[in-house]
């Protein structure tokens, strides 16, 4: 390693006592993970309690053959797919806070959200035109599926025009994501626009998002993706840490700062597909976990991205119980309840942020 990596590096990198903080915050956020998820399983209108899921978990106790559907085919999925999606979520918007610099950037920005939103509104409100064929083969799967490519669509789309001579600029990728997502938000507007009422509820719960309808086959079709770019993440964090200090330094020292964009645009586009495609628009996730994080480990991408990560995981499946809990038996889509808690945390961000400007 050169001299001036490892400078870097040791710019980049949290002192000791730093250091052993992200540690323990990570210890810190797995045990609020763990709680999370049992709180998850033990909560609902069934009636299985959090204490009989621990237990059935724990010590295999025999369920009755009800408590055990409810338990391992509703919600077991159910939090495996808040696990997935919040880790997924908060981990995208760590690596795009990194990639653009900015500490209010959020996974949106390569126009995966837009994109997958579009296609979901579409299969939602034009799938009763397609064949026979086709809607027997896409089935119940028709809108992830849908959301899912619509999102890589215009991600490939976005990565076009923003590349040129084998070179993306992350100015012209930020603009041509606001281009892209104006555009998709136009199209959708007029989907919305001639869908009837039924598809217009859909459409309501889709788009304010919520993992309620998770089952094994979304978790397994969802999981590979998702897994794969959180296990993609770490392999980014030198390469973000030292492009803090701009494309042109990075370079110099020998990262492959093209390479590095590919990649975390196309984990971003990875995971966010996923998620979108089976959980529906989930905001705020993707920036409030990693900006807050920032505050509380600094900016070295080795801790930021796992706690991100854990956290992020944490966060939905709060949101989960909280939204299934709130207006029982019936449920509030989770995009509200995460609305509700990152909205006035973002504003605070802005009023920080302004404060700190005005000194």
């Amino acid at each position: 390693m050169s001299l001036a990596m490892q400078d870097i590096e040791a710019a980049a990198h949290l002192p000791g006592d730093r250091s052993r903080q992200a540690r323990a915050l990570s210890g810190l956020l797995l045990v609020l993970l763990g709680f999370a998820a049992l709180l998850s399983l033990g909560t609902g209108a069934s009636g299985v309690s959090l204490g009989a899921a621990a237990k059935s978990l724990v010590t295999a106790q025999e369920l009755s053959p009800r408590d055990r559907i409810v338990l391992f085919d509703i919600r077991l999925p159910r939090m495996v797919m808040g696990v997935l999606v919040g880790a997924a979520l908060a981990v995208s918007g760590a690596v795009m806070q990194g990639l653009f610099r900015n500490p209010l950037a959020d996974p949106g920005l390569v126009g995966v959200s837009a994109g997958a939103g579009l296609g979901a509104i579409t299969a939602i409100v034009l799938g009763g035109l397609l064949p026979a064929s086709a809607a027997a083969l896409f089935g119940y799967y028709l809108v992830p599926v849908a959301a899912f490519f619509g999102g890589w669509a215009t991600t490939l789309i976005l990565y076009r025009v923003s590349t040129r001579r084998g070179r993306t600029s992350v100015a012209t990728m930020l603009l041509a994501g606001i281009a892209l997502g104006a555009l998709a938000g136009a199209v959708q507007g007029i989907l919305v626009y001639v869908a009837d009422d039924a598809q217009l509820r859909t459409l309501t719960f889709w788009g304010m998002g919520s993992v309620a309808g998770a089952t094994w086959s979304k978790v397994l079709a969802a999981a590979p993706l998702i897994c794969l770019a959180l296990a993609t993440a770490p392999f980014l964090a030198r390469g973000l840490n030292a492009l803090a200090l701009g494309e042109a330094a990075a370079a110099h020292i020998g990262i492959p700062v093209q390479r590095l964009k590919n990649t975390a645009i196309l984990m971003v586009a990875g995971a966010v597909g996923a998620a979108v495609a089976v959980s529906g628009g989930i905001g705020f996730v993707g920036i409030v976990v990693p900006h807050l994080l920032r505050l509380v480990v600094g900016p070295d991408h080795r801790f930021l991205l796992l706690n991100s990560a854990l956290l992020g995981a944490a966060l939905l499946l709060c949101a989960d119980v909280i939204s299934r809990t709130i207006i029982a038996p019936a449920e509030l889509p989770i995009g509200i309840v995460t609305a509700v808690l990152g909205g006035p945390f973002f504003l605070w961000i802005l009023l920080r942020q302004r404060g700190l400007l005005d000194m």
